[in-house]
């Protein structure tokens, strides 16, 4: 198979802050733009330079970092906001302004026509100052196909690198992404830019969807972070590009240390299950499963953990059979007879449907009850 033609822009720096509660450090940022450039990420958006001297300050700082990746910031298609970008001395900006008809009557006190004009002067005059653009389409998912395809055209003549495609409320379902995105990648000369909101739990698949339908730069966010339901979430695509679209080129096994410092930066701790990064990704309880897997580890796992630098556990519960015990046993070093195993086997399933953690020391415990040969042992 062809590997998908796509490179990820990050924003975790800029989008990822946007998260109520969420401010980054500049100290906090240039690391976490080090690891993301570990990983292999060609584009990180370092922030919105426009709204303060020392938001300013860590876009300039994450510029002088010296990172294989471009460095992007955002701007509204206003003059001081490109001038910021251009003081910082990024590769590329993305100028955006609405396009929608809701956000023009909204927002905006002129016509769509004169925005757009206003706009495309900013492309042009970036384009002068030797910056690259993307040209941004802010609620673009709810625009006209025809008016954002007549933008992206304009934009492309003034020299804009990218034609940004926002899902801004996560508007779309991924068969509604696959339509949108093949009219517009198909009419468009120039690369097309996603960019998805997670407001109804469809930003990563609605990604993964609109590279698998020729859009090259994916936005992405570490975890998932980002304003009301977040963003399209780095780890889960990067896996899914690697799983589905033969791109091999990011360093996986990274990701479990970049997620990690984003949660202590962010104070946003995942949840047990969430793909790639979460606790109990890898684990496994069930007795049917862990038989499996001891045989063959993708009878149950499709993602290996091996290969995002995670490793495999079991655990004991009320779903344990014998061989997932044994071969915990075994791990530990711990022999005991075949009636002593099914004893141990049985108090564990009892202990679990007490709503008991069967943790370490408590199997220790069990185990010593089962070699005592004692059958009253309160816990």
């Amino acid at each position: 198979m062809k590997p998908w033609n796509v490179e990820i822009c990050d924003v975790t720096l800029r989008d990822g802050e946007q998260t109520p509660g969420v401010s980054f450090t500049c100290e906090e940022k240039m690391e976490i733009a080090t690891q993301i450039d570990a990983v292999g990420v060609e584009v990180i958006e370092a922030g919105f330079p426009v709204v303060s001297e020392n938001e300013k300050a860590c876009v300039r700082a994450v510029c002088n970092m010296g990172l294989d990746a471009r460095v992007c910031c955002l701007s509204r298609a206003l003059k001081q906001d490109v001038d910021a970008a251009i003081d910082c001395g990024v590769d590329l900006v993305s100028i955006f302004f609405a396009t929608s008809d809701r956000h023009i009557r909204v927002k905006y006190r002129c016509s769509r026509e004169e925005m757009t004009e206003q706009a495309l002067s900013m492309i042009e005059y970036a384009r002068d100052h030797g910056i690259a653009v993307r040209f941004a389409a802010e609620d673009a998912s709810r625009t006209d196909p025809e008016i954002l395809k007549d933008l992206y055209l304009r934009g492309a003549e003034c020299g804009a690198e990218y034609s940004g495609f926002a899902d801004t409320v996560g508007f779309l379902t991924p068969l509604e992404m696959a339509t949108v995105m093949r009219d517009i990648c198909s009419a468009v000369p120039n690369k097309v830019a996603v960019h998805c909101h997670n407001d109804m739990g469809c930003a990563g698949a609605n990604t993964i969807t609109a590279a698998a339908c020729g859009a090259f730069q994916l936005h992405t966010t570490v975890n998932g972070i980002g304003e009301r339901a977040g963003n399209a979430p780095l780890e889960e695509v990067l896996v899914a590009l690697r799983m589905k679209g033969g791109v091999d080129r990011y360093d996986l096994t990274l990701i479990p240390y970049l997620s990690e410092i984003v949660q202590d930066h962010s104070g946003i701790r995942m949840m047990a299950t969430k793909p790639v990064v979460g606790r109990n990704v890898f684990s496994h309880e069930s007795g049917i499963h862990i038989a499996a897997i001891l045989e063959d580890p993708e009878t149950y796992e499709y993602i290996l953990p091996e290969q995002v630098g995670r490793h495999r556990q079991f655990f004991l519960g009320k779903h344990t059979g014998r061989k997932g015990l044994e071969h915990i046993l075994q791990k530990t070093g711990i022999e005991l007879t075949p009636g002593q195993i099914a004893w141990v086997l049985n108090r564990v399933k009892e202990i679990s449907e007490g709503k008991c953690a069967v943790t370490q020391d408590v199997l220790l415990r069990v185990i010593e009850k089962a070699r005592e040969g004692t059958d009253d042992h309160p816990l």
